[in-house]
């Protein structure tokens, strides 16, 4: 069983060493791919989060808004930091399935016989089974809660979704196409069937998106407010209470 275990372990840092050497030439190439479809998806979202807003009963409860209803502090990007790691730790653990599932599963059943065997298989089924699942998951909750979100500020500030989507833009596109880049790269790698480069494709995708969404919270805490200052025609939002 150890053995067994050593060897998947050892064929995974394998896959992934070479994964990171294939692609130490084509840099771009790997990373355009990737970033053209979790733009995508962004943007996908973007729609759907109209949509949601749209549909949606407001919120009367006077909103919370740091630079808005008050002074914009450094604390205010902890929950911003705080709930967009969850997201792209959900979507990197998908990432990790995908790996598993299509590289080491496979791997796994080789070395096992009987019922042993078919858990592994039916393992590596169920994993890809989750990575459709959380990727369902992330778009249906974001979609609501950001919906809900837009449609409660849009009618607070007394401004149209549309203006509120284009002033969030500045954030929310290279937020969201940071937070969706390990899904991307496990839909792109899923096609093609190199499911062996996922572990190394998760772990470029983290390192790219950490550093964007540091950029996206401050944009969010510090700019975003002044923009919806500009476009509303409300002069003084209601303060928190």
């Amino acid at each position: 069983m150890n053995t067994a275990n050593e060897h998947v372990f050892s064929h995974g840092m394998r896959d992934t060493r070479a994964a990171l050497d294939s692609w130490s030439g084509r840099n771009w190439s790997v990373l355009r791919g990737w970033l053209a479809l979790s733009l995508s998806i962004a943007l996908t979202l973007l729609v759907a989060v109209w949509f949601v807003a749209g549909v949606l009963t407001p919120d009367l409860t006077p909103i919370h808004l740091p630079g808005l209803t008050e002074p914009s502090d450094p604390g205010d990007l902890l929950p911003i930091l705080w709930r967009n790691s969850l997201v792209l730790a959900l979507h990197a653990t998908a990432c990790v399935a995908g790996f598993i599932a299509g590289a080491s599963m496979p791997i796994a059943a080789e070395q096992r016989s009987g019922f042993s065997r078919w858990i592994h298989v039916k393992a590596g089924e169920l994993a890809i089974l989750f990575v459709c699942a959380v990727t369902l998951f992330s778009l249906g909750t974001q979609a609501l809660y950001l919906g809900f979100q837009g449609s409660t500020i849009a009618y607070q500030l007394e401004i149209s979704r549309f203006e509120l989507i284009l002033s969030v833009l500045p954030h929310a596109l290279p937020e969201l196409t940071a937070l969706f880049l390990p899904l991307a790269a496990w839909l792109i790698a899923s096609r093609r069937g190199e499911w062996n480069q996922l572990l190394a494709a998760t772990l470029i995708t983290v390192l790219l998106a950490i550093p964007v969404l540091l950029v996206t919270a401050t944009i969010e805490v510090y700019v975003w407010p002044e923009i919806l200052k500009a476009i509303s025609p409300v002069s003084h939002p209601v303060p928190f209470r």
